[in-house]
């Protein structure tokens, strides 16, 4: 009886690591495990949708794939870099072109992405107000972002047509704005319609995103800066500003991507062939790739057009990132 128990007790107060450390392991792992596996569909769609086409494409701007080889696009010849020096042949046709449409997309952007960042800003800091009917008005602003896109821009062609629309209608007829109807889908002023468009289908988004940036704002700074006599203006530029940069950094970078590759809103407003004022690269690469069939110039456009935004992206990331470590010491 004696011999019995303090074995019994040496086994009962063996270390706890020792036993109990080993069946823990294996639902360790599973823990950790467990959230790469339920990203794994979402990793192996992304790979499908969007890497795989990319590598593709890359492959794709090294032949010299035209409509001959389209059914057997491995077999065509391969062309070096022969797709490239044509892109970037300021001087021929090409690439004139091409850098004609870059300037134009670029201008597009940056006045699309400026004008929805400051319509959108002005909206959310004027909503922190409370009045009546304020959820309403809030319903209404996300509208044009809600829609579906071939709707929205369907609608805008109708409203934009020469005889019958409705934006000839009120600035001709009823205002008296213009001594003719303009033609708003073909010549220079095509640039301004697919700028109006594209406005009033981003703006919402970026108010959506500032008006979220604001909640996190205290309200007794501006309590206290009211109490030292800042006006509205001296708010916005002091508090509302400086507050709102980390978000700001962000909403621009995911406008700029957005704007500068979209296809959709300039496709569906103009058709295959874009007029030349609206020479969108997104619509120019696809009229290089499937209008004229040449998919290896295309391709080589998408991969220079690809390099650019990382570029922009690298060095846009590089300063934001140098100007917050002053503020983060």
């Amino acid at each position: 009886m004696t011999t019995t128990a303090p074995a019994e007790a040496a086994v009962h107060k063996s270390p706890p690591g020792a036993a109990k450390g080993t069946p823990r392991r294996p639902g360790r792992i599973r823990r950790i495990g467990l959230p790469y596996l339920l990203l794994l569909p979402a990793l192996l769609l992304e790979l499908l949708v969007h890497l795989v086409p990319m590598v593709i494409g890359i492959a794709m701007s090294f032949k010299e794939l035209t409509q001959f080889y389209i059914r057997d696009w491995g077999n065509a010849p391969w062309s070096g870099l022969s797709n490239y020096k044509v892109s970037v042949d300021f001087d021929a046709p090409v690439g004139e072109a091409l850098l004609h449409s870059f300037f134009v997309t670029i201008a597009f952007t940056l006045l699309s992405v400026g004008l929805c960042w400051l319509i959108g800003t002005a909206a959310a800091i004027y909503m922190q107000d409370t009045f009546r009917g304020r959820g309403l008005l809030r319903a209404l602003f996300l509208v044009p972002y809600a829609l579906p896109v071939y709707a929205a821009v369907i609608t805008w062609v109708f409203m934009f047509q020469h005889d019958n629309g409705l934006v000839n209608h009120v600035l001709h007829d009823q205002l008296g704005l213009t001594d003719k109807p303009s033609f708003w889908l073909i010549g220079d002023n095509s640039f301004w319609a697919l700028l109006i468009v594209s406005v009033w289908k981003g703006w919402p988004f970026a108010f959506l995103i500032v008006m979220a940036g604001l909640q996190n704002i205290p309200g007794e700074l501006y309590e206290a800066a009211s109490l030292d006599g800042a006006g509205m203006v001296q708010q916005i530029r002091r508090i509302t500003l400086p507050s709102l940069r980390p978000v700001n950094q962000v909403l621009l970078l995911v406008l700029f991507l957005w704007t500068f590759n979209d296809f959709n809103t300039p496709y569906v407003l103009f058709g295959k062939t874009a007029p030349e004022a609206a020479d969108i690269i997104s619509v120019h690469i696809y009229q290089a790739s499937f209008v004229t069939w040449n998919f290896g110039t295309g391709s080589a456009m998408s991969v220079l057009l690809l390099l650019f935004l990382l570029v922009v992206t690298g060095v846009y990331l590089l300063l934001t990132s140098r100007g917050r470590k002053p503020a983060d010491v």
